[in-house]
This record gives structure tokens, sequence and C-alpha cells, in this order.
């Protein structure tokens, strides 16, 4: 619901803000105070045409801002239009685009007159309502499509061209025997071939140097000797040097046993030219590999995973693909039945849905007029269309045709009373435009039903309509240094009395005006 608008700087609006309630809200005034800016305000912040004329003389930008109450919170949108250059939006402070705004504002809020952001303009909102209305069931054909489409995927990855499935058998073929045939099992193999070959090409080294240390701990006049000698000198069993003689004893028989660990592991280093090539011939391949399926062993052996499983779904050969087939085959015939099934509800519920708002027109000061709901003769009618003609003889048009704001404001009207869903918010301007009498009360009677189920604002110059409103805003228009300036303020009591007296009569003061006003409150509020 939109509680708050602010607009400042727009036509011959400085600065007007509006507390907006629930109900039925009518903006009333003299032509020309700046009543339908108020709706120009309110289609910018729906992602409207920005136009620079809108900014009052002399200002460098106009601004409009609104509040709106939402199932989750609040939301606040702003539009800024300058003088010169683009246009700015937000969205709760945010940075944002004129799209995202009519995004935003989608469930939120509806204009009907001659405003081109009218939701049920268009062809996607007119079909949803025709599907609402009718209580078709539009997630069976989505079902239906969903499934066709998986079993098409599904059937192409088998493969559908016999030359292009035999090229793709060839070449998985192909793959998978050269990954078999490398014997992949560790992810790490190839770290620890690294590891082999470092140790291979150095073997000759390693052993003879090992060797070398050897002897030199444990070879005549070796580091063992050296320690044996120094050991001796001491004076043996004097407890001064006992620990050290402890020690050197310690240090004899570790080098000993280093002196022997060092003898067998050179052992092991022996020259393995072959075994060596082997390593690196491995190695080689690995890198082939990788450069072909992925960049680490890992992918190499997921891809290896992964093509023994597709070319066991090709093998599976004709007899799987025409199981998948079948499948196919039953699903399309499922969704034509389920296409079928949501055109005949669309095409059976049309012309009620038709009836239904054109019975509404009558009311409305369209006792001619025809309205017509079009779904397509064949297939699930997709192409639903809205046609409207005011007068007798006139070739019904698409709504979005519609020249005189005023019809199609009470064609938009008509067509809400019918239909439950609509935005929170609707807006109506012109919709009184060439009524008056006993039309313009059933205008404003049928406002007050709408308004039960959505916050309406309407703009109105009309006593009998604006009679029905929950609330009503005048707006005025003075002059002040030789510049026009707007206000509105909400008229109850006595100062509705006498604005709709003006409405009337155009004597605010006028008794007679006073006396019908106050008739027509009565009348509107009685049950």
């Amino acid at each position: 619901m939109l509680v708050e608008l602010r607009v400042r700087e727009l036509g011959v609006i400085d600065d007007l803000l509006l507390q907006l309630g629930p109900g039925l809200t009518a903006l009333t005034g003299e032509t020309g105070a700046g009543k339908t800016l108020l709706v120009e305000a309110l289609e910018l912040l729906v992602g409207g045409r920005a136009d620079p004329a809108l900014v009052r003389t002399g200002s460098d930008e106009a601004s409009v801002e609104a509040r709106f109450l939402t199932g989750e919170g609040e939301l606040v949108l702003r539009r800024v239009v300058p003088a010169d250059g683009r246009s700015r939006a937000y969205v709760n402070g945010a940075m944002a685009t004129a799209a995202m705004l009519g995004e935003v504002t989608a469930d939120l809020v509806d204009l009907h007159g001659q405003h081109a952001h009218q939701s049920l303009l268009h062809q996607a909102a007119q079909r949803a309502a025709l599907d609402r209305f009718a209580g078709a069931d539009t997630e069976a054909v989505e079902r239906a499509s969903d499934a066709l489409r998986a079993l098409e995927r599904r059937l192409g990855e088998l493969g559908g061209d016999e030359r292009a499935l035999a090229r793709e058998l060839d070449l998985l073929c192909f793959q998978l025997g050269e990954l078999d045939a490398a014997r992949l099992d560790s992810p790490d193999e190839d770290g620890e071939l690294a590891r082999e070959e470092a140790i291979l090409a150095a073997a000759g080294d390693l052993r003879r140097g090992m060797e070398a240390a050897s002897g030199a701990i444990a070879g005549e006049d070796g580091a063992r000797d050296l320690v044996a000698r120094a050991q001796a000198t001491l004076v043996h069993g004097h407890e001064a040097v006992q620990d050290l003689a402890g020690r050197m004893a310690a240090l004899e028989a570790e080098l000993d046993d280093l002196a022997r660990e060092l003898r067998v592991r050179s052992e092991g280093f022996q020259d393995d030219p072959e075994r060596l090539t082997a390593v690196q011939e491995r190695r080689r391949l690995l890198a082939e590999l990788r450069r072909k399926y992925g960049p680490e062993l890992a992918d190499v052996i997921a891809f290896r995973k992964e093509t023994r499983s597709r070319l066991d779904d090709l093998e599976a050969g004709e007899s799987r693909r025409a199981e998948i087939a079948r499948e196919r085959d039953d699903a399309a015939r499922r969704l034509a039945a389920a296409e079928h099934a949501l055109g005949e509800a669309r095409r059976q519920a049309a012309p009620k849905l038709g009836k239904r708002i054109q019975a509404h027109l009558r009311d409305l000061a369209l006792p001619r007029a025809a309205f017509r709901v079009r779904v397509p003769e064949e297939g699930r009618g997709d192409e639903v269309d809205f046609l409207f003609g005011a007068n007798p003889g006139e070739r019904s048009l698409p709504l979005a045709k519609v020249a005189s704001g005023g019809e199609l404001a009470r064609a938009m009207l008509a067509t809400r009373l019918v239909l439950a869903e609509a935005p929170d918010t609707l807006v109506f301007d012109e919709v009184d435009a060439g009524v008056g009498g006993e039309a313009a009360l059933s205008v404003g009677r049928s406002l007050a039903r709408l308004a039960e189920r959505h916050q309406v604002l309407v703009v109105t110059h009309l006593a009998q309509v604006a009679a029905f409103a929950t609330s009503q805003i005048a707006v005025t228009k003075r002059e002040s240094a030789n510049r026009t300036h707007t206000a509105a303020a909400e008229v109850t009591g006595d100062s509705r009395l006498a604005e709709l007296s003006r409405m009337l009569s155009g004597q605010p003061a006028s008794e007679v005006g006073r006396l019908h006003a106050r008739e027509l409150l009565e009348a509107a509020s009685a049950p």
C-alpha cells in the first residue's frame, strides 16, 4: 500500500507531501491545479519515461519519492529527473535503473488511464488474468514441457545422427584404449616417479659419496680411530674425567653405527639405466595424458571414468535410444493433451469473462460498449487479447490501442471489478471523463467496491465520484511572486462539503451546493 508520496519541482508543484491510507482516495481540484501531475509522478516511480520538460521552470531537477508498506516491511522508491541529463532511480536508497523500478512495483501499483504502464495492456498479463478466471491448470503444461525437454536432451546426449554417433564412438574407444593402456591408479604417481628418477639419475654419485663417508669414519686413521686415540689420552678411572670418557665411548659407538649404515645404504644405490629409462618414459606418457585430458593426473583419471560411462551409454545402442524415444513420444502426447486442455479451458472461459466485464461497462456510462476476450481457435491459446469497442458499429481493438483515456480507464475499472487479483494500489485517471448523473454515481460506487480489496486513488472532477471516497484530497494552486504553487490537503467535515459544493456548482459557499453535497455523502455511505 502507498502510504506517502512526496513530489518536488515537478511542473507547477514545488514541494508537495501526501499521506495516504487504505480504501478509496479521491484527488480533486480545479483544472490545472496539478492533480494529473501526481499521477505522472507515480508513473515515474513505476519506470515511466522521464521527460525533462516536466521539471519546474528555474529548477535543476525534479524528484519523486514514495513509501510503500509491503508484506516484507517498508519499501522506499525515488526517481530524480534533471533538467539536463539522464534520470536517476533509487530503491531503498540504493542506485537502480528505471527498469528495476518497474520490476519492483509490478505487484505494488498499477495506473489506469492514458498511461503506458498499465499491466493489463500487455498480453502476458491478460493471459494470466484469463487463466486465473478460468482456473486453468497451467502447471500441467509446464510439467509436461519440462519432462519433454529433459527426455529430448537425454536422447541428444545418446546421439541421434548415426554418422556423428559412429565418429564419437571411435573417438571414445581410442581415448579409453589409451587411458586403459596407461593403467592409471594413483593421482600421486608422477610425484613418486619424479622422486625415483632423481635418485636413479644420481645413484653412482650417491653410492660413491656414502662409501667415501664410511671410509672416512671407519677406515685407518678415520674419525673412529681419532676418537679412540683421544679417549686413550685421558686418565682412566679418575672421576674428574669420567663423564668425558663416557661421552667419547658413546661417540665411538655412534661412529661405528653410522659407518655400518652408510655401507648398507650405499649398496642400495646401484646404477640401473634401464629402470631410469623406464621411469622417464612413464613420466613422458603421463605428461602427454595430462596435456590431452586434464591438468592433473586426478583430472585424467576422472576423465577416464566419464569416458567409460559415456561409452557404456552409447554402446547400449538402439535399445536404450529406442526406449528413451518411446518415453519422449509419450511425453509429447502428454504435453499435447495438457496444451489442448489449457486451450479449451481458455476458450470456454473467454466469452464468460468478456460478458462479465461488458456487464460492468453498462453501469459505467458505456451502454453500447463491447468487450471481448479473443483466444486462438487452435492450440494452447497463448495469444490472448482483450478487445474493446466503445461504440456500436466500430471494430473492437486491443486495449493498448484504445485512444480515449476515459474509456480505457473505465474498461480497466470494469476489468478489475471482475478479476480478483491485482496490484495493491490502483490509480485511475480520467475514469469519469464524459460521464455524469447516474452514470457518475455508478463509477463512484464501482470504485468503492474495488477499494474493498485494494487501495484505490482516483483523479476526478465529479462530486458524484468523490463522495464515495474514504478520504478526499483537494489539490489547489495559488500565485505568489509571479510563480504558481500547488498545495494538497485532506478535506473533512465542512471543508469536504465546501469542496464537493465547488465541484457541483462552482461555489464552495453555496447552501444549495452544500445541501446537495451532503445528500451525495449520505447516499454514498448508505449500505
